[in-house]
């Protein structure tokens, strides 16, 4: 049986904490059928920008400028390099088209009239109620989800029209280079040259906010009120930035929802990814320069062979140097430069002092993480008492007997999402609030509660608050079919969602008139905001199912 539950995970050991396998669902993005719901249309209208003059047009209430290039080529020899600055052109240049998702295995589609995957993918997108106006609207620069290996900033949930339009802010999403050719760290085999290898990713979102400093004004926006947000993760690459000198000063606050790791990948495992790569690619440890003749296509068949637990790049889990995974080690690398640090462990980074931050998940994460596994939903006591024995070892009867005195009327099926869910993401970001709850910036703590409708195949089960159910909410993208389904107040739980999500990006505290007054988070009440079609706040909710995780960790 497929299942989230492990020693490693309950011991919390810093390997588990930086496993790949909770940041990679394929479909994390998976769009329905062709619709047109967010096509740039006349009236067009033209923009300056630093590099040249652009052309957009009109979407969902608001104007839009797609595929707009941040940063220049990233083929050939300047793979695995931090990307060159975006060069000027002449003329006018077409922004009413998405640009290129960065390369990817396939089977996933994204955006309405999205080109194929390309290398070459530094592009962003601009939504903005006016243009040229003075005004100096609140900026939210958006990190899409589908960890580290696979997404897009032009998927249709997370179009920024509506929002725009509707709260008076500007929207800007990025792609950036994932998988092997953002994360691949060469640095200990090739040296200077490659020192930045295992964080292009990164850098890539990093040159994305200094476009947004240089331009942002012409499209209304105020570069000096820059939010930083991604949901699963683009949350990890949110916390990411927090922890990276190169990205200070280019934001004020931040939103990590459903991706609040703890630690990034290890030096020393990074290197080990980097030398089975290698030898899959038939290249010696002194040949780096042979890798920008590599095609594309090789390169994404290492990646795809380990999800499938096969290749070079798998590594059973608990071997090579005691690496509790059985992925590939790929994403951001604490390699000691540009990202000194793990951000969130043991303290809260101190770059983030003084960024105000907002951070959940969602209440029924592992309904998403279990969706292809439909045994999982149809769970009797007995199998229950028996995978939690073989899974959690010692502690299951203890971690059974505090779930079912706190969910009494819970099935089986549900109590095992619930832990599921704790391992997955809710432990990591109940102490994430903690550890910088410790920090003069404020921290909001919240839960997402509101059940998606949306069928999992061959159960009787939906989505309920699974993982991703909450993208196209926030985005108040409610009428937009994905995975928030179209159950009964779906619109108003979009609307408070995206609400308190604007007010903290235009004031860096999510008040907001008519909905319930939110606290900072403190660990003496421990307040919690649940978002559902009536949000409320409430002080350390589930407090014993906190408390048995706490006491597991020490």
């Amino acid at each position: 049986m497929h299942t989230y539950w492990s020693r490693r995970k309950l011991l919390l050991s810093a390997a588990a904490l930086t496993a790949p396998a909770l940041w990679r669902p394929r479909l994390l993005l998976a769009e329905p059928a062709a619709t047109t719901y967010t096509l740039t249309t006349a009236p067009y209208l033209e923009v300056e920008t630093a590099q040249g003059r652009i052309r957009g047009g009109h979407s969902r209430g608001a104007l839009a400028f797609k595929g707009i290039p941040y940063a220049g080529p990233v083929t050939g020899v300047a793979r695995f390099k931090e990307a060159p600055p975006s060069q000027p052109w002449t003329g006018v240049r077409d922004a009413t088209k998405l640009g290129p998702p960065a390369m990817q295995g396939p089977g996933t589609t994204y955006g309405e009239n999205e080109p194929p995957y390309s290398e070459n993918c530094l592009v962003l997108n601009v939504w903005t109620p006016a243009v040229n106006d003075g005004r100096k609207r609140p900026v939210i620069v958006y990190s899409h989800g589908g960890g580290y290996t696979t997404g897009s900033g032009g998927a249709k949930d997370v179009n920024g029209a509506h929002l725009a339009a509707t709260y008076d802010v500007v929207v800007v999403t990025t792609n950036h280079r994932l998988g092997a050719f953002g994360y691949l760290y060469l640095g200990e085999l090739g040296g200077e040259e490659y020192a930045s290898s295992g964080n292009q990713g990164m850098l890539d979102i990093v040159a994305a906010l200094r476009w947004v400093k240089a331009n942002i004004e012409a499209f209304g926006g105020d570069p000096g009120n820059v939010t930083i947000q991604g949901e699963s993760g683009g949350g990890g690459k949110v916390g990411t930035l927090m922890a990276m000198p190169a990205a200070q000063g280019l934001f004020h606050k931040a939103i990590i929802e459903s991706g609040a790791a703890l630690r990034r990948v290890t030096q020393a495992d990074a290197t080990e990814t980097a030398r089975r790569a290698l030898r899959g690619l038939g290249i010696g440890e002194h040949e780096l320069h042979k890798l920008a003749d590599v095609p594309a296509a090789d390169i994404i068949k290492l990646q795809l062979q380990a999800e499938h637990h096969e290749g070079p790049l798998f590594i059973p889990s608990g071997k090579d140097s005691g690496r509790a995974t059985s992925s590939p080690t790929i994403g951001p690398v604490v390699e000691g430069h540009f990202l000194p640090h793990h951000p969130f462990d043991p303290s809260a980074t101190p770059l983030a002092a003084h960024i105000p931050l907002l951070v959940g998940f969602n209440r029924d994460e592992a309904t998403f993480t279990n969706r292809e596994h439909p045994e999982v939903f149809r769970l009797d006591e007995a199998t229950l008492v028996s995978q939690a024995h073989t899974r959690l070892g010692a502690n299951a009867g203890r971690i059974l007997s505090v779930y079912k005195k706190t969910y009494p009327k819970a099935t089986p099926t549900e109590l095992y999402i619930a832990i599921s869910t704790a391992l997955f993401m809710g432990n990591d970001t109940i102490t994430l609030a903690e550890v910088k709850s410790a920090q003069p910036a404020p921290v909001y703590l919240y839960r997402y509660d509101y059940s998606s409708n949306s069928p999992i195949a061959g159960t009787d089960w939906t989505l309920r608050a699974g993982h991703a159910t909450e993208i196209a909410m926030k985005f108040y993208n409610y009428d937009i079919p994905a995975l928030e389904g179209n159950g009964p107040g779906v619109a108003e739980a979009s609307k408070n969602m995206s609400s308190y999500w604007t007010s903290f990006a235009r004031h860096g505290h999510p008040q907001v008139q008519g909905l319930p007054a939110w606290p900072r988070y403190e660990l003496e009440h421990r307040p919690t905001m649940l978002i559902n079609t009536q949000c409320q706040v409430v002080n350390d909710p589930d407090s014993p199912i906190r408390q048995l995780w706490e006491s597991l960790r020490k």
